[in-house]
């Protein structure tokens, strides 16, 4: 049975794809488009899974939820392929960002682009939320000037997790070249060419 991809635009899923690009793994794409006037999944996700979001895999009869369990699952299925280096920091560095990404990053990005579209009240909280995210965005930086990836000196699915809140925060939360490492590391995985294979069948993408 075919690895089928539950993928909604503009979404966390973007990094499954890019993930299986890397891996060479087969996979089917089913695509699904955002609410016009809300942004949010289509019903139809539901029928797949009671959450009803994305990104979720099915392979071998199984649903399989969550960005971090599904780029575990994937780099497992590749016999470890994208996974953590063989030197003890490299591994810990690699777990701590598996579960960065959406446990200490996403949190207050998302908060963020969720307050910025409401008016008045919007401005004040942005002021309060921005000194939050510069924490998250100045450690980073400070680790990407340390080494070229996130878990060492090879690419690994940490920095597959890591894309999408570098990549939202560039887009509209005040990432800039006040930090170059950062923009260089997005700028190196932009350019791969899994990941623009990912770009070429996931549809369009308004992070990247």
């Amino acid at each position: 049975m075919t690895l089928i991809v539950h993928h909604l635009e503009n979404s966390r899923s973007q990094r499954i794809l890019w993930l299986l690009e890397e891996l060479a793994l087969p996979y089917e794409i089913r695509r699904y488009e955002r609410h016009k006037a809300t942004s949010l999944a289509p019903p139809a996700l539901k029928a797949i899974h009671p959450l009803g979001k994305s990104p979720m895999i099915e392979d071998d009869g199984q649903v399989i939820i969550e960005t971090g369990a599904i780029v575990e699952y994937l780099v497992e299925k590749a016999d470890g392929r994208m996974g953590p280096g063989a030197h003890r920091e490299s591994l810990l560095r690699y777990r701590q960002y598996l579960h960065y990404a959406e446990g200490s990053m996403m949190p207050p990005l998302f908060a963020m682009l969720v307050v910025g579209r409401i008016p008045l009240f919007g401005k004040s909280a942005l002021k309060r939320l921005r000194p939050m995210l510069d924490v998250h965005l100045d450690f980073l930086e400070a680790e990407l000037a340390s080494r070229p990836w996130f878990a060492g000196d090879a690419i690994s699915a940490a920095d597959v997790m890591m894309s999408f809140p570098l990549e939202a925060a560039r887009a509209r939360a005040g990432l800039d070249e006040s930090r170059p490492a950062t923009i260089a590391w997005l700028d190196t995985i932009h350019a791969r060419p899994a990941y623009q294979a990912a770009l070429a069948k996931g549809g369009p993408y308004a992070y990247a």
